[in-house]
């Protein structure tokens, strides 16, 4: 066995019994234990290793002069908050959300605009982004009956890998791999079948700039041309954190499942349809990280890519 093998059994070794101690927990404990570990994170491992620059300066990009240091700090906090008790949920789903119990679990804003998109017979790309938690929404639509494919990149770690494969498959929907999947894509647009992926990651140079949070952002173009090319609806959601009184009782945590926007590809068929559609998805996005900020991952250089400079004529003409 070579060191490489030995380090990913190793890993995949304490992933579950990590997933094993955190599952005898009752929901107050873990969710103390997650709050600790955000502490940890956020007050004693040095900020260059957590990359707290990075999400500050992401934070005020965003929000400019709006909010004082002391509430980008906080925002900050929040995110590690939000990210430690993502873990605790992602490995208690299993156990404690179930069909039976969506009503306990979730809310769901504006379902009636996605169950009418749902039952339409077009297919269907449910856009989401770094923000909530994504397993939840994904596996809402499972257990309602709406299987989907969902775009996720390959864990280095083949035993992770097939761990969180056999969890994204329970409630039906399938994994489409990162690498190579405009091919499935099609093939799954071309069935006739619905697709989930992120929709705010930086596509470099070859993207299309839209707005976000005010500032040219590079987008990915193939959502728009799959939604346009196959005559699609594109929803946009999530499924963020609200307050609860887990303090209090051992009741799990509770999510709003939220249908931001429902946007129809047949609105947008002129020569500029590619950037109108993904500043109309990217917008709701917008919106929707708005209503939580803390649960967005700041950490994500969204605006890696700066725009190109456009020359004037004068440039132009002496270049």
């Amino acid at each position: 066995m070579d060191a490489k093998s030995l380090r990913f059994r190793l890993e995949y070794l304490f992933f579950m019994a990590m997933v094993f101690a955190l599952n005898c927990l009752p929901v107050r404990a873990a969710v103390r234990l997650a709050d600790a570990v955000a502490w940890f994170l956020h007050k004693v491992v040095p900020k260059k290793l957590t990359r707290y620059d990075v999400a500050a300066d992401n934070i005020r990009t965003a929000f400019g002069d709006a909010l004082t240091e002391q509430q980008v700090d906080s925002i900050v906090h929040g995110m590690w908050q939000h990210l430690a008790r993502m873990v605790v949920e992602v490995m208690q789903l299993q156990r404690r959300f179930r069909l039976y119990n969506c009503s306990e679990v979730l809310e769901f804003r504006q379902r009636e605009e996605c169950v009418q998109a749902m039952i339409s017979g077009r297919p269907i790309l449910f856009l989401g982004g770094h923000f909530g938690n994504w397993e939840v929404s994904v596996n809402t639509f499972g257990y309602f009956g709406f299987p989907m494919g969902v775009v996720a990149r390959d864990l280095d770690n083949p035993w992770l890998h097939k761990w969180f494969l056999k969890f994204r498959e329970s409630t039906g929907n399938s994994l489409i791999s990162k690498q190579g999947a405009s091919t499935e894509l099609v093939q799954a647009m071309e069935a006739g079948r619905n697709v989930s992926l992120l929709c705010d990651q930086d596509a470099g140079r070859r993207g299309v700039f839209v707005d976000f949070f005010g500032k040219p952002a590079s987008t990915y173009k193939s959502i728009a041309l799959l939604a346009l090319q196959h005559d699609a609806l594109v929803v946009l959601g999530g499924a963020y954190r609200l307050p609860d009184d887990c303090q209090h009782n051992s009741r799990w945590r509770q999510f709003n499942l939220t249908t931001e926007a429902v946007i129809d590809s047949r609105d947008y068929q002129d020569a500029d349809a590619v950037p109108q559609l993904t500043q109309a998805f990217t917008a709701a996005l917008e919106s929707l990280i708005r209503r939580a900020p803390e649960q967005y991952f700041w950490v994500h250089r969204r605006w890696k890519t700066p725009p190109r400079e456009k020359k004037s004529k004068e440039q132009q003409q002496a270049a």
